[in-house]
């Protein structure tokens, strides 16, 4: 790898960290580097606090160093006043030279213009440093602007022969076909995307909370299909541990589209990221219309021998990995 590219690397390892926390913003991340030594870094604050740049420049000790440096960022600065001021007036204000960006931002109120203001002010930019990798990891970001809908993710578990969830139950609600690991994982998950919806029959058989209960992180918006309104206020879906979005037939006309509506309504209430752990007939009617970014699904140790049948996905598998006893399929929607 070139310095430009490992510093680009740097800056996506430590853009993780604010996953979940700075939506609908960006996670981004940052590196200032100086004679080959990195003297600050910083990613994106929670929603409504500091961008990466400005906690980047902020945690450098020597400041009269900035002059000499280079920045390296995973998403082109902004140029325009949101919740905090433009970050390429602060680069600008601290005589950065030069600014290695991985991506351009698609956000119509910056696209090009944070670069064009940096070079006006004659800083050399440098643009399209590992931007696959960069694009990436903002897919939320580029999906919510770019195709103007939340990036949608499918989860389901399955059995070994095929089903996700039995023909009869007991009164376990809800049966696990997972082993305790992999819904460990589902948690995490969670409290890295903005919303997470099921449908009616979901909410009915087994009465989740959708909370990241077994991980450390913000709550998901819970979204619950609930034509007609009547599902009991006393479910776990309503309950203070999150806010929750029920549609209705007063939302959408349950007729047509239904999944097209959803993403629709969902972007206006500026919510970039989907997870979609509803039963087969919700899963499949994101498939049915293609509106789907990604899914992954776990197999697994076990079998009902008859039941709900699991979803059919045609997709381009891009991972295989076991968890104890379980196996994780993740495939993208090329």
């Amino acid at each position: 790898m070139t310095a430009h590219q490992i510093y680009i690397k740097r800056c996506l390892d430590i853009a993780k960290k604010g996953l979940g926390t700075t939506r609908p913003n960006p996670s981004v991340g940052c590196v200032i580097v100086h004679n080959n030594q990195i003297i600050g870094e910083g990613f994106t604050s929670k929603y409504g606090g500091n961008h990466a740049e400005v906690n980047a420049i902020n945690s450098v000790a020597k400041t009269n160093l900035l002059k000499e440096s280079t920045l390296y960022v995973t998403l082109e600065p902004c140029a325009h006043y949101g919740k905090t001021p433009p970050c390429s007036d602060l680069i600008i204000k601290h005589n950065i030279p030069r600014v290695v960006i991985g991506c351009l931002d698609d956000n119509k109120k910056v696209a090009g213009k944070g670069i064009k203001k940096l070079e006006n002010a004659g800083c050399q930019v440098i643009v399209g440093v590992l931007e696959k990798l960069c694009k990436i990891h903002h897919k939320r970001f580029f999906t919510f602007h770019n195709k103007k809908r939340p990036y949608i993710i499918l989860k389901w578990a399955e059995t070994n022969d095929g089903y996700i969830a039995p023909g009869i139950r007991n009164e376990q609600k809800p049966v696990w076909i997972t082993n305790v690991f992999s819904r460990q994982l589902v948690h995490k998950w969670r409290t890295e995307e903005q919303s997470i919806l099921i449908g009616t029959n979901t909410a009915i058989a087994d009465n989740p909370s959708l909370t990241a209960r077994d991980w450390s992180g913000n709550q998901p918006i819970r979204v619950v299909l609930d034509k007609e309104g009547k599902l009991p206020q006393n479910f776990n879906i309503f309950n203070k541990a999150s806010s929750t979005i029920s549609i209705t037939k007063s939302d959408i006309d349950f007729s047509q589209n239904i999944v097209e509506q959803i993403c629709n309504l969902l972007y206006d209430k500026n919510i970039n990221s989907l997870i979609v752990e509803g039963g087969t007939k919700t899963l499949q009617s994101f498939i049915d219309e293609n509106l789907w970014d990604e899914a992954r699904v776990f197999i697994g140790n076990t079998a009902f021998n008859s039941g709900v049948i699991a979803p059919k996905l045609s997709g381009h598998l891009v991972s295989e990995v076991s968890i104890l006893n379980d196996s994780l399929k993740t495939y993208l929607n090329d």
